[in-house]
Formats: structure tokens, C-alpha cells, sequence
């Protein structure tokens, strides 16, 4: 579909800088702009392709003043990344949805179907399981008894929810993730490790996402718990009877231990490893390859293997390259040291 820049201001309440009818039917990157397409500024390093850009129409945040002419029609708009984002999802609802039920696909006799679902082929789900409205099940997804899941949800290829599972309303889940698979748990009697059972499930709350090759266990007992609005990145491990506090978003490759809890609005890096039976307050933020071992307090910032705060991990990252030479001068003064002492016993 074709906008003008009239139109997309309207749709977002911003202002129009440059020609209001200049019209674009796609969107581009601003370092790679075409003509006919929209870009957007939103990081700051990006700043010198807004003058070279052949897009036509640039959205920018409010505050940005250009330092010389700008050929493309800018938007000014308060946050320029959450106006993209709100016209990326209208061009999206805009195209063709799926719908209807695939002729090989299984759903067991006593499953529950809400209206207006898709289900691919080759997908199956199980006794007693509940599908909300509005739903889509991609091909080859697996959908065990008694699972719920809410309205609206999109469960691409190759997902596996295991039963007794929750799923709320408007959730994401990306192709070959698992959500409730057994949690590593596991008792040593005499050199061998017996199988503690997991009898318990998963729960993720309303809008939730989950990255593809995710895997979340079922909890031992009660419930590995994901809050609403938590969006996690793809290859990440999060283990039995866990819980992710609201709003919270992980990078990829992310491993949380056992009965530790995420606080709500934390912002985990990409590689973080979080020990076992931990609390991670509220607000945090964890740099990429840290290691927790110990609880954070709420609004931490921290980075580094064993974690500490980041201030402190900056000064000591400027120290670090300095330590062989510094090894070396502190090995000579020793020598000195250990020289002058022996001049001063000789001359007792």
C-alpha cells in the first residue's frame, strides 16, 4: 500500500518537515534508503546517513536539528524506533492472514477450538487442550493434553508445548522452541543420579515472546513462572520453578539456574549466566557474559564474571592492560628490596 507523508504523520501525531505528499509503499534501512521507501533515525551514530539517504521520508526523534539540507521529508516524532515499530505492525495486519485447519494435521476429539484459528499441517494437539481465538498454529507444532492457550497467540513451526502448559493471551513463540520440558533435576545415591520427576508446568503470562530454540522446563512442583510482557531472544535456557518478573527482556544465549528470581523491567545482556536459588532485583541491568552468583539489589548495574558494578569494572578494565608491566616493576623493586637488605645485615 501507498502512504504519503501527510497520511503517516497523521496516523503517528507527527510533524511533517519537507513535502507532506511525498508518498512511499516500504520501508529501508537508512544506510541502505531507496527511493519509494520510509527509514528512520534513531541512534545517533546512524546521524551522517540521514544527509545521503535515498529514502524519501525519514522519521527522527523531536529534538533533532539537522546541520546542513536533507533531501528526504523528515517526521519529527517524540520516540523515532516506537513510531517505526507502530507503522511496521499496520503494514503487517495489512497482509494476507492464514486460517483454516490443515487436512493433515491432528486434533484430538476432546480439544477446544476458538474461532477464526489457523493450524498448519502436520500439527498436533492434544486431549483436552484449549485454543483461544484468533490463534495460529504453524506447521509441525506440538501442542500436548491439556494445555491452554489464550487468544490471539502465534506459535510458528516446529514449537513444542509439553502438557499441562499455560499460555496467555497475545503471546509470541518462535519456531523450535519448548516450553515445559522436563527441568534438570536429578538425586546421587551411591555414584548414581536418579530422575526426580517434574510434576509441574509452565506459565507465560499475556504478551509474552519467546526467541526461536528457546527452552523454558516445567518446574518440580507449582510453576516455572514468565510474567506479562517479558520478551526473551533466541537460545535461551531458563530452568525449573524460575521466574521472570514483568517487562523484563533477556539477549540470546542467557542461562538461568534453578529457583532464581527475575525482577520486573530487567534488562539481561547477551551470555549471562545466573547461579541457582538467587534473586535478581527489580530494574537490574546485566551486562553481556556476566556471572551472577549472589542476589542484586534493586536498579543494579553490573558486568563482569563474577559480577560486580560497573563503574568499578570500567576502572578495572583500565588497569588490566597495565598489570604485566606492573608485575614486572613490582618484580625488580622486590629484587632491590631483597638487595638493599642484604647490603644493610652486612653492614651490621
Amino acid at each position: 500500500m501507498i502512504f504519503t507523508a501527510k497520511q503517516i504523520a497523521g496516523f503517528l501525531n507527527g510533524e511533517v518537515i519537507g513535502d507532506p505528499n511525498v508518498s512511499v509503499s516500504s520501508f529501508s534501512k537508512i544506510e541502505e534508503g531507496k527511493p519509494g521507501t520510509l527509514t528512520f533515525l534513531g541512534n545517533p551514530k546512524y546521524t551522517p546517513y540521514i544527509y545521503d539517504t535515498d529514502a524519501d521520508i525519514v522519521l527522527v526523534n523531536s529534538d533533532f536539528l539537522p546541520d546542513k539540507p536533507i533531501r528526504a521529508t523528515l517526521i519529527k516524532v517524540p520516540n523515532a524506533y516506537a513510531a517505526l515499530a507502530s507503522l511496521m505492525e499496520m503494514a503487517n495486519q495489512k497482509q494476507p492472514q492464514k486460517s483454516g485447519i490443515g487436512e493433515i494435521s491432528f486434533i484430538a476429539p476432546s480439544a477446544l477450538m476458538g474461532e477464526n484459528i489457523y493450524v498448519g499441517m502436520f500439527a498436533f494437539i492434544g486431549e483436552q487442550s484449549r485454543i483461544g481465538d484468533g490463534c495460529k498454529i504453524y506447521p509441525q507444532v506440538y501442542v500436548g493434553n491439556n494445555v491452554q492457550i489464550g487468544k490471539n497467540c502465534i506459535l510458528y513451526p516446529g514449537v513444542k508445548i509439553y502438557h499441562d502448559c499455560v499460555i496467555g493471551d497475545n503471546c509470541i513463540i518462535h519456531a523450535g522452541a519448548v516450553i515445559g520440558a522436563d527441568g534438570f533435576g536429578f538425586s546421587k545415591q551411591e555414584e548414581i543420579y536418579h530422575k526426580i520427576p517434574q510434576i509441574g508446568n509452565v506459565i507465560l503470562e499475556e504478551d509474552v515472546e519467546v526467541g526461536a530454540n528457546t527452552t523454558i522446563d516445567r518446574a518440580v512442583m507449582g510453576s516455572t513462572i514468565i510474567r506479562r510482557g517479558v520478551k526473551l531472544d533466541n537460545l535461551i535456557q531458563i530452568a525449573h520453578n524460575c521466574e521472570v518478573g514483568e517487562n523484563s527482556v533477556m539477549a540470546a544465549q542467557v542461562g538461568i539456574a534453578g529457583s532464581t528470581k527475575i525482577g520486573e523491567s530487567c534488562v539481561l545482556g547477551g551470555q549471562v549466566g545466573i547461579g541457582g536459588h538467587i534473586t535478581i532485583g527489580r530494574k537490574s541491568q546485566i551486562g553481556a557474559q556476566s556471572g551472577i552468583i549472589s542476589n542484586t539489589k534493586e536498579g543494579s548495574e553490573v558486568i563482569g564474571s563474577p559480577a560486580f558494578p560497573v563503574k568499578s569494572f570500567f576502572k578495572s578494565s583500565v588497569i588490566l592492560p597495565k598489570l604485566p608491566d606492573m608485575y614486572r616493576r613490582l618484580n625488580a623493586m622486590e629484587k632491590e628490596l631483597a638487595e638493599l637488605k642484604k647490603k644493610l645485615s652486612h653492614n651490621d
